[in-house]
């Protein structure tokens, strides 16, 4: 019997499905967390043999006695894994400290955390990347804007997520920038690029084959949706297109990625712009050598009428699978911001749509800054019938 790790099994709060799947499929399942086990949900308590309490998931040494109690308890480890871009370093030391070799180890990080370390991967697979400079100085920051022009993007150079990006407009910007920027932690400049961000979703055998593909649109940057504080929307893709699926799987080879579910983002020109393409292209935005956050693995589920949770622990116990792929839908996500006077109130939504809708909920806080305070799935076999909702559920007084 396999033995598997997984951190932070309670976070994000659908995370449990994987290791129910991991348990349907008659793996070992040990959790490693810092949420009480009496606070546990019952179905996430069913899934564990054994779940280890530390007092903080930062506290390495904590989490490396945990590894190694575990170990001594059940034998070698087969797997570790959090499946949350939070934890990918500290998951990668762990391997690499107890020598689990079905994961990423630390020499990896540069190409897979840095995303100034992407962009070699990227053009390797042949794919256009945005020019860029790792912001030392002000002087080498002009000189870069100089080439460019404004805007330009900064942004941490290891960072998760859209935290601490801004786009600067003109010098006052960036001399307000250089000056408040947190100490110690480096940043990349890229130049600005007029796209949306188009995603391939998959989930990687151990031979770097994809046993399942899908991908996402997200129509507004997350950047200003965390910056303007504005609602977030984006919207699993009924079919994935050649061309992202062609890219996608460029840089899954390029990157050397193996039995892994991840999240390559991609940008879509929306105008032609010079040095980078024309309208229409996809070019390189960054990879995530997980899954796409929140709740899109279920919103992958209600599109493609599948369970990807599944389809990631068959990868893991058998290195294929036969869960089913049903009908294709579009899937949209809608997370909506306390405080806007919204023309439709929630009765309103569920009276027109309460039949597409998939999911009501709160996002936890921890994610409410890029994703919304109330959100809404929903489900629509053509693209006019998900415009029409973003219309609705979008508009304000």
């Amino acid at each position: 019997m396999k033995n598997i790790i997984f951190i932070s099994p309670n976070f994000p709060t659908n995370y449990w499905q994987f290791c129910r799947e991991l348990k349907n499929n008659g793996l070992n399942v040990l959790g490693i967390g810092d949420q009480p086990y009496d606070e546990l949900r019952a179905e996430l308590k069913n899934s564990l043999t054994e779940y280890y309490k530390v007092g903080s998931l930062e506290n390495y040494d904590e989490v490396y006695r945990a590894v190694a109690f575990l170990t001594f308890k059940y034998g070698r480890i087969d797997w570790l894994e959090s499946n949350n871009e939070y934890w990918l370093e500290q998951d990668a030391k762990l391997r690499t400290d107890f020598n689990i070799t079905s994961g990423f180890q630390v020499g990896d990080l540069h190409r897979i955390k840095y995303k100034s370390g992407m962009k070699e991967y990227y053009e390797k697979a042949g794919i256009t990347v945005a020019r860029y400079h790792l912001v030392e100085d002000i002087e080498g920051c002009r000189d870069f804007i100089a080439r460019v022009g404004y805007p330009v993007v900064v942004k941490p150079d290891n960072g998760v997520g859209a935290a601490h990006t801004y786009k600067l407009k003109n010098d006052e910007e960036l001399q307000h920038f250089m000056a408040t920027r947190p100490e110690g932690v480096p940043y990349i400049m890229e130049e600005f690029v007029h796209a949306e961000v188009n995603s391939y979703d998959a989930i990687i055998d151990s031979h770097g084959e994809p046993i399942f593909e899908t991908g996402n649109i997200t129509p507004m940057s997350i950047m200003d949706i965390v910056n303007d504080n504005d609602n977030s929307i984006y919207y699993i893709l009924k079919d994935l297109p050649e061309d992202t699926r062609a890219a996608g799987r460029a840089a899954v080879k390029s990157f050397g990625v193996k039995s892994r579910f991840i999240h390559f983002e991609f940008f879509r020109l929306t105008q032609d712009q010079e040095g980078l393409g024309k309208k229409g292209q996809i070019m390189a935005l960054e990879v995530n050598m997980r899954p796409c956050g929140g709740f899109t693995p279920d919103m992958i589920n209600f599109a493609h009428s599948t369970n990807v949770y599944k389809i990631w622990a068959d990868m893991i116990a058998y290195d294929s699978t036969l869960t089913p792929v049903g009908g294709h839908q579009f899937c949209a996500f809608a997370g909506l911001r306390d405080g806007k006077n919204f023309k439709m109130s929630h009765e309103d939504i569920m009276a027109k749509y309460g039949s597409c809708m998939k999911m009501v909920d709160r996002m936890p806080d921890a994610l409410a800054g890029a994703m919304g305070n109330r959100i809404y799935v929903a489900t629509f076999p053509t693209r006019e019938a998900l415009d029409s909702f973003y219309s609705d559920v979008l508009a304000c007084w």
